[in-house]
């Protein structure tokens, strides 16, 4: 696990530029979620409901869905086919956590995706500075 946060962590860094070209992002505060909140919610057995996903290197977070970076087409064109069949108002929280959040290259495509579809319940975990930092350090439920 550690192998592939470095080796997201240099394709987030190859990626940067791309990002800032990026004016504005796609969410607003309200659609963003505290992971102690997320967390909370996964430990005491509330998040049967939610769908959560990871759109970045690898499903860390404690049932999630792993779709890939949505920075490539073919990831993206995969998290279309699986959100398909899911009703519009259900609550559906998307995560990438390679890089600091400003820079990542996943998340924004990932979130526009859930706009075009309808989700009205969509939600980012708020990961500003990584995976490492802001889950995985917190001891915050993860799949292994």
């Amino acid at each position: 696990m550690k192998y592939l946060f470095i080796m997201a962590c240099m394709v987030c860094s190859m990626f940067s530029q791309f990002s800032a070209q990026q004016t504005k992002d796609p969410w607003n505060e309200s659609q963003l979620m505290d992971p102690a909140l997320l967390a909370a919610r996964i430990t005491e057995n509330k998040a049967k409901d939610v769908v959560i996903i990871s759109v970045g290197p690898e499903a860390i977070i404690k049932g999630s869905v792993d779709i890939g970076p949505t920075h490539e087409p073919e990831n993206l064109e995969k998290l279309r086919n699986y959100l398909k069949d899911i009703p519009k108002g259900k609550e559906v929280v998307i995560y990438c956590g390679c890089c600091p959040f400003v820079k990542c290259p996943n998340i924004r495509p990932a979130f526009k995706l859930l706009q075009e579809m309808g989700f009205k319940n969509a939600k980012l975990l708020n990961l500003p500075k990584n995976i490492k930092v802001d889950w995985l350090d917190k001891d915050y439920p993860t799949n292994d």
